[in-house]
Formats: C-alpha cells, structure tokens, sequence
C-alpha cells in the first residue's frame, strides 16, 4: 500500500491536472462559438457556388471546361490531409489519419509502390505522421491555422491548382473532418481536381433542360476561367473552416471527459487516502497498547 505522503501527491497532482484540463474546456468552447459561425455561415455560399459550376460546365462544350476539369490517366496524385497543429483534441487527427491510410491502401496503393502518390499536409500532426513513415511530402502549411483566413487559405489551393496545370498531379483529393456537432466530426474525402459534374447537372445535361441558363457577359469561357479557381479556392477554404470548428469541437468534448475522469480519480484517491490514514492510525494504537502490555507485565 502506498504510503500517506505518496497518496497526497498524487490527489494533489491530479487536481492540478483537472483545473488544467477545465481551463483548456472553457478555452475551446469559447474558441468553438466563432469557428462553427464562420463555418455555417461559409456552407450555402460554397454550395451554391459548386452548383453554379456545375450548371455552366453541364451546358458547355468540351473543348471550352478548361485545364481543371480535364480527365486524364491517373498517373500522379496528391492527398491533402487537413490536421490540427496540435493534440488533446481526442480521436479528431487519428480518425483523418485513419482514412487517409485506408483511402491510399484501397485506392491508391500502385500509386504509392512506384513513388507517385504524395502527401500535401496541412496541420502539424498529419505532417508528422506521414513524414515519420517516409511518406513522399511535399510543402506544408502547418501554421496556416494561426492565421486562418481566405488570403492564406488560398495560397495552398494555387499551390495545389498549380501542380495540376502542369501536369505534376492528375488527381488531387482532400481529407479533413467536417463539423456536425460539438460531439461528432465526420470524415470527408473530397475530389478537388479535376472538377467534376455534380448529378443534377449531369441529368440537366443529358436532357437538354434549360431551366438554369444563365447569360454571360462578358462570354463564357471568360466566367468559366475565372469561376473555377475561384469555387476551388473556396472549397479548400471551406474544408479547412469546418476542420478548425471541429478541432475546437473535439478538444472541448476530449477536456470535458477529462475533467470528468480526474474527478472520479480523485474520489478513488480520497478514499484510498482515508483508508491509508485509517490503517497508519489503527497500527499506532495496536502499538501503543502492545508496549503498555509489555511494561505492565
């Protein structure tokens, strides 16, 4: 049995670990109210501008989609995985990672044997991950969360639009978790490049409906060239809004459980320490009347 002073340390311990852990809770909570108003708030925009695209790409020719949304051989591909920077956020960067894994082995694995499937992290613990696993790692954004806006969003998205125009990747593909709640964050994987139909244009396409004509001014080639990096930029921007509301959401739930453990510890602790001291004092008193025994035979 431990002895009285080790037992106090130890509650002692773990009440500095709570008080830490409830702070870290209250951080995150108030962190999580502006990250999951920016990213609600992002949601119709990005829908409605994919869904723009998608009507003019469906009404247009094949020559006129432009470099993004060409198909070709899928020799080269980049996976973007969106992490956080950094842990105590629960299962939230371990489920990414996860499906990350099991995207490449199930989709991807020829890719990989022959050196042409590379990582594009964004997030330190997904940079981290895969670099230590010799994983072919391109440039990284590991600080794009400190300073999270549509400027320094951008940067990564021309960077990967970039590499697809010159042919360096012919499929790019994003990870990330996608808020729901503060309790559950689901995993996505998103095609960014090429760009695709959605399948309501596909079938506005195939059955000549004309109910989402538009009329293009200046011509459409011109909205076409400047609408699509433009929907690329946003999607990548929204992703990483709903990874940062999600962050914040999973750390506050894992801080809230932890609270929640270190209390029912230290009851455990408590009790253990009474029963300890209890014992210490029922051994003194068996002492003390043993030695009066003695003397007085």
């Amino acid at each position: 049995m431990a002895s009285l002073k080790e037992v106090r340390n130890r509650i002692n311990s773990v009440k500095s670990t709570q008080q830490i852990t409830k702070a870290m809770k209250m951080v995150a909570a108030a962190k999580l109210r502006k990250a999951q108003d920016k990213s609600i708030q992002m949601r119709p925009y990005s829908k409605r501008l994919s869904q723009i695209l998608s009507n003019v790409l469906a009404t247009s020719e094949g020559g006129n989609l432009g470099v993004f949304a060409q198909e070709r051989p899928i020799n080269s591909v980049m996976i973007v995985v969106i992490t956080s920077d950094r842990g105590l956020c629960g299962g939230f960067n371990a489920n990414v990672i996860k499906s990350t894994v099991a995207l490449i082995a199930e989709k991807y694995a020829a890719h990989q044997r022959k050196g042409n499937l590379t990582i594009l992290a964004i997030g330190r613990k997904g940079r981290d991950f895969f670099k230590r696993r010799n994983y072919n790692m391109i440039e990284d954004y590991t600080e794009l969360f400190g300073k999270l806006n549509f400027d320094n969003a951008k940067l990564a998205a021309e960077f990967a639009m970039e590499g697809f125009v010159a042919n360096k990747f012919d499929e790019i593909v994003i990870v990330y978790n996608e808020f729901k709640n503060v309790a559950t964050q689901l995993v996505r994987q998103e095609k960014m490049l090429p760009i695709s139909f959605s399948k309501d244009a596909e079938k506005q396409k195939g059955t000549g409906n004309t109910k989402s004509d538009y009329v293009y001014e200046p011509s459409k080639e011109e909205i076409i060239s400047e609408l699509i990096p433009k929907t690329l930029k946003v999607q990548l921007y929204r992703s990483l809004l709903e990874s940062n509301a999600s962050e914040h959401g999973a750390r506050m739930t894992a801080m809230d459980k932890a609270t929640d453990n270190a209390g029912e510890l230290l009851k455990e602790l408590k009790l253990t320490y009474n029963r300890t001291r209890q014992a210490a004092i029922t051994k003194e008193i068996l002492e003390i009347v043993g030695g009066a025994e003695a003397l007085a035979n």
